[in-house]
Order: C-alpha cells, then structure tokens, then sequence
C-alpha cells in the first residue's frame, strides 16, 4: 500500500505557504505562478490555516471585499487535517472525503511541516496502484512471474 511520503518522494517536498498578513492578492498571486489551488498559512514555522481557491470563491467574493484589501488570516480555513508520511494514501482519500477537504499538510513527529498532498496526488498514486495490480494480473495470467 502507498504511502504520503511515497507521494512526496515522487511530486517534491516543496510546499507554497504564506503569511497570516498578507493580502489575498499576494496569495493569489503566489498560487498562479506554482501552479496550486492553495497555500498553508505559517507563522513562526506553524501552520494557522490553508487558503484556497474555495476561500476565495466563496468567502472573499460573496462577502463583497477585494483582494487588495483583504488579509489571508480573514479568509482562510483555520481548520486542517494534517497527515504523517507513514499515512496510507486510502486515509487520506478517507480523511479528505469525509471532512471534504482537498489539501492535506504533511507534518513530521514533532510537528515540523514536510509538505503537502492534494486530492490529485492521491488520485493518480490510486490510479497507478490499480495499474500495478493489473499488470501483475495479466502477467500471472500468461505465466510471466
């Protein structure tokens, strides 16, 4: 069974993070150029909470403020589910659907963060876990061992 940290070794360790200070703009601006639908909120090495493009969305836009003017702390999910490299990626899929998350933070024992797992990382290693499975089928199939 896969793990987060075989995510990890495969996509990197590198995690996009903010401060709580700044604007939403900053934030968006950050997400485009990496290519992500979130940042972690760190302050002093901690993590307070992850902004997404689902805070944005729904919180930023209805509530009729700009993102020039807006600060991250005042939009961003303070509620996050963290996960270890040991964490299976079936708990993972368990953690982000039952709480209807779509990022997960990678955290060491003492809580250090390692990186981050998204809803597509864990959907393409199911995907190339099922591919394996099958491969290894077809091969006993034919007699290939």
């Amino acid at each position: 069974m896969y793990s987060v940290k075989d995510i990890l070794e495969t996509k990197g360790y590198d995690c996009i993070t903010v401060d709580p200070d700044a604007t939403v703009y900053e934030a968006l601006k950050k997400m485009a150029g990496n290519n992500v639908g979130a940042v972690l909120v760190l302050k002093n090495e901690k993590v307070q909470g992850i902004f997404s493009e689902r805070d944005y969305a729904r919180k930023l836009v209805l509530m009729g403020k700009t993102s020039r003017d807006s600060k991250v702390e005042e939009l961003m999910t303070d509620r996050v589910y963290a996960v270890k490299p040991v964490t299976t990626i079936n708990e993972c899929m368990k953690l982000m659907t039952d709480n209807r998350v779509r990022h997960l933070p990678v955290m060491d024992e003492g809580e250090k963060l390692l990186g981050i797992v998204s809803i597509g990382d864990v959907v393409n290693k199911i995907i190339q876990a099922q591919n394996n499975t099958i491969n290894q089928l077809e091969d006993y199939i034919v007699g290939k061992r």
